[in-house]
């Protein structure tokens, strides 16, 4: 490069806006004597005297007072300097000119503290190069392009008014019906001509003042010394380069269009930095800037597109352990290298591409404005959760639901943004709000099939549909407890109201069920069929009512009725978790307490009832319907003495949470023995009765069953090493289960009491 003398170190007197002006002067003067334009920039004078420029405005600026603007400034602006540099970068002549264009915009906005953006000296040029930017992909301008517009989002987000500046006007609401949507790039080069001096948006009919004012400004003469350099440009040969494959609707929001161009940069941290950016712009409260990112720009499409893409990309190999257990996927850290996993696996580069842009598209609806996120979310649902996802869920191919239903499951897990989370519900579950009936269980089918899934053949696709559907239950959305179960019991009609006759008394006695040791003999036990309709009189019997030291108008009972009854629910000689250490009720208490505080804290802003509807208030007259996902449960619960353990766990993992929700329909319907059922209806308790009432039968008929018992806990639990297969393995691992669930439901019980019961 030839040597650059700084004329400041030659004559420090000299004022600052004179060196500013030779500056400029020595660049304008390359293009009227130079010969060759094919010399690259770097071996020019340019970058040095741009440095120098942008110094001297720096100085000036720390030398005056905050917000007075010095001459060196006043000459930038008013002689259209941005201007004139936009029309070399664009030309890129010399070569390497864009370069240098851009680094000097994103230091001279990065670095001058007074606001320059609202000048419109300064926005129209930012604009016009915004345009520049994402062009062509992979170009050594790439870099330059995201620090110039990363600090052009920054300056937007510190004052966001002025994003109303960068929303161009829509050219078509000029044009006729007949004009194509897409507007060319041709067609732009005029826009000047319709952007006012703020350039804000302006409707069609403030167009006419807007032309005027542009047409008063840009006849403004400029000074004689730049008439040669006017002259110059004109001749230089400006080839439009070549635009990426991404087509710009209305050209409207460009700082967004050129993001998401960048986004599809093969540089990855190019990419990440276009994204950073999306993520500044979203974020934006003004309105008309929300408005017209969602449905003038392609940044719906992009997030959508890019997610069916890599979803689709997914082999349906992929193990449903390996998509749950992958670790944690943050979008901006997306930087996976196979050869230095130890624990790579087929396809996980493909999974954390997805998760990581799924991760990135939730961030982003979770950063956005109100209304943005809306729509974002609203595409996500309707182009990607129903488009893409919803078929593989409702394939019939086993391995196929397995592996969707994993996926799901994981975004279940992973996604943190309230209004996307919202839109995922309502994929899964519907938006209805009214009691079920059984005529109408399949009115959202996918609802109705991923219920269905959980008593699938299959055991895999049972357990991971319910571990689904208990991540889905701990979200923070008061919709999925309340379509699921709660809209079926806010009536209470599965209570019957009737006065207490004096041979009820005696049917419960210190907690106990009484008759207990003859349950074999009851005729309620020797028909476990679930087709079966029981009478009033047997129900009764199977849940015991309230009696006169109990009434139930408020909803509760005393808690040592209820807790005893849950333990005492299995027979002595059906427990083993006495004959091992650390298996008692107490450890339950522990869990119990730390859930129940978390769900509190979840459900705090639903405003539900602290106490059940009063019953002359409900409509008990109404056919109690537990609904299609509490009707599964039971089901599988009432076979818990012929499932695999592994299936127990599970359904009564599921029914432990739901027990957790401080909502009083919830409790009684869950929780509560003493609860007077309506004729047909079953609760929990009825079910764990008709489970108990079987395994006395059952237990008749297997020797030593005790030993057998213990000896299977002791290997569950590592005890004992593993050693020959145990006849009615299966009955005696749902035993097991059995009993901690009934110890986990007196845990969560007590908890409920003591901390409603605690001011």
């Amino acid at each position: 490069m030839p040597e650059q003398t700084n004329r400041r170190e030659l004559a420090p007197s000299l004022p600052l806006q004179e060196d500013f002006v030779y500056h400029w002067k020595a660049i304008t003067h390359y293009y009227i004597e130079t010969s060759d334009d094919k010399a690259p920039v770097t071996d020019t004078n340019i970058p040095s005297h741009l440095d120098q420029m942008l110094g001297i405005l720096l100085q000036e600026e720390r030398e005056r007072e905050f917000g007075v603007t010095g001459p060196c400034m006043e000459y930038l602006l008013h002689h259209k300097i941005l201007e004139t540099l936009y029309t070399l970068g664009k030309a890129d002549c010399p070569p390497g000119m864009k370069q240098q264009v851009l680094v000097f915009y994103t230091k001279l906005l990065g670095r001058i503290q007074q606001p320059l953006l609202p000048h419109i000296n300064v926005h129209r040029p930012v604009q016009k190069l915004i345009r520049l930017c994402g062009e062509v992909l992979a170009t050594p301008t790439e870099n330059e392009e995201i620090q110039f517009l990363c600090i052009v989002c920054a300056k937007l987000k510190q004052n966001p008014y002025l994003v109303n500046f960068f929303l161009e006007n829509k050219l078509k609401s000029l044009a006729s019906k007949g004009t194509p949507d897409v507007i060319s790039e041709d067609s732009l080069k005029g826009q000047d001509s319709v952007s006012t001096d703020t350039g804000q948006f302006c409707q069609p009919e403030e167009l006419s003042g807007a032309v005027g004012l542009e047409h008063t400004e840009t006849e403004d003469e400029p000074p004689q010394q730049m008439d040669e350099l006017s002259t110059s440009l004109d001749s230089l040969a400006v080839s439009p380069l070549p635009e990426a494959t991404v087509v710009r609707p209305n050209q409207d929001y460009n700082l967004v269009n050129s993001l998401l161009n960048l986004t599809r940069s093969p540089d990855g941290r190019i990419a990440v930095k276009a994204c950073e950016g999306l993520m500044l712009l979203v974020s934006l409260p003004e309105p008309a800037a929300a408005r017209c990112l969602t449905q003038s720009t392609c940044l719906c499409e992009l997030l959508t597109d890019r997610l069916a893409s890599l979803y689709k990309a997914l082999p349906q190999s992929v193990d449903p352990l390996d998509i749950e257990t992958v670790e944690a996927i943050n979008w901006g850290l997306d930087s996976y290298s196979h050869k230095e996993d130890a624990s790579a696996f087929p396809g996980k580069r493909a999974l954390i591409s997805f998760l990581s842009w799924f991760d990135y598209c939730d961030q982003l609806i979770k950063e956005a404005q109100k209304t943005a996120a809306i729509t974002l979310a609203k595409a996500v649902h309707e182009r990607f959760f129903i488009g893409v996802m919803e078929p593989q869920l409702m394939q019939t191919s086993e391995m196929g639901i397995l592996t969707s239903t994993a996926l799901l499951h994981r975004i279940v897990r992973q996604v943190t943004s309230d209004v996307l989370l919202q839109e995922m519900v309502f994929f899964i579950l519907g938006e209805q709000r009214e009691p079920e009936t059984l005529a109408d269980v399949s009115r959202h089918p996918l609802r109705h099939r991923l219920i269905e899934h959980c008593d699938h053949i299959s055991d895999e696709i049972s357990i991971m549909t319910l571990r689904m559907f208990e991540h889905l239950l701990q979200k923070p959305n008061e919709h999925i407890l309340y379509n699921l179960v709660l809209r079926n019991l806010e009536e209470r009609n599965y209570t019957e109201y009737k006065p207490l006759c004096p041979e009820d008394k005696d049917v419960v006695e210190n907690g106990l069920i009484a008759g207990a040791v003859d349950l074999e003999e009851d005729p309620l036990f020797t028909d476990i069929s679930p087709d079966n309709t029981l009478s009033n009189q047997e129900w009764l019997s199977s849940s015991p009512p309230a009696t006169p030291d109990h009434p139930k108008n408020d909803g509760k009972t005393e808690v040592h009725k209820i807790v005893n009854s849950f333990l005492c629910l299995v027979p002595d000689e059906a427990k083993s978790s006495y004959h091992v250490e650390g298996t008692g009720y107490d450890t339950y208490l522990r869990d119990a307490h730390r859930q129940f505080r978390d769900y509190c804290t979840i459900c705090l802003r639903w405003e539900w009832p602290g106490s059940p509807k009063a019953l002359e208030k409900c409509n008990l007259e109404a056919t109690f319907f537990e609904g299609h996902f509490l009707k599964v449960l039971f089901d599988r619960m009432g076979r818990i003495l012929d499932q695999p353990y592994d299936v127990n766990l599970q359904v009564t993992s599921v029914l432990s949470r739901l027990s957790l929700f401080p909502h009083p329909h919830v409790h009684e319907y869950l929780l509560d023995p003493y609860v007077n059922l309506a004729s047909g209806c079953r609760s929990l308790f009825s079910v764990i009765v008709r489970v108990v009432g079987d395994l006395m039968v059952r237990i008749q008929r297997i020797p030593d069953f005790t030993p057998k018992l213990l000896l299977v806990r002791k290997r569950l639990l590592g005890l004992e090493p593993e050693g020959p297969i145990i006849d009615h393995i299966t009955l005696l691992e749902g035993v097991i289960v059995l009993e901690e669930f009934c110890k986990e439901l007196a845990a969560i019980a007590f908890v409920k009491y003591h901390a409603s019961s605690t001011p």
